[in-house]
């Protein structure tokens, strides 16, 4: 599967961005869509509309917890090891664009403060960088998870 062509799918779609990207990869994770939607819902809109770290990101790194992730909580090796994983995902995204952070990306984007969501028009989808972002959040993980072990 296409995953950064799913992800941007599901946004258009009307999922959040932190949703596009997770259930992009419900083929991989094994999780059904509506468990998957409702696990990352929290965290479109950089967490609830916060403007904290990217729901995009948000979304792969879930993905990349279920898919690389550790449970061990006696295996310190483990968690380091995820940990390098997580702060490699996190540099290329901002290789990419600058910042890791909701508001920075949308600095230059007018948006209606407050916790509704805005209605997804045409102008919603032309002036964000979220579609493009969605994209580039799950190409980042395919890249990542290519290079790695699965972990059981």
């Amino acid at each position: 599967m296409d995953h950064a062509e799913e992800a941007r799918r599901l946004f258009m779609a009307g999922y959040n961005c932190a949703q596009a990207v997770f259930c992009a990869f419900c083929d991989e994770t094994g999780l059904d869509m509506n468990t998957a939607a409702r696990l990352s819902s929290s965290f479109g809109g950089g967490m609830g509309r916060l403007r904290e770290v990217c729901g995009t990101v948000s979304g792969a790194l879930l993905a990349l917890g279920m898919l690389r992730g550790y449970a061990d909580p006696a295996s310190p090796d483990a968690k380091k090891a995820h940990y390098l994983l997580v702060q490699e995902y996190a540099r290329r995204f901002r290789e990419k664009n600058g910042t890791i952070i909701c508001r920075e990306l949308l600095k230059n984007v007018p948006v209606t403060p407050g916790d509704t969501p805005e209605p997804r028009t045409p102008e919603f989808y032309t002036r964000r960088p979220c579609l493009r972002l969605a994209g580039e959040a799950a190409a980042i993980l395919d890249e990542m998870l290519a290079k790695t072990e699965t972990k059981p």
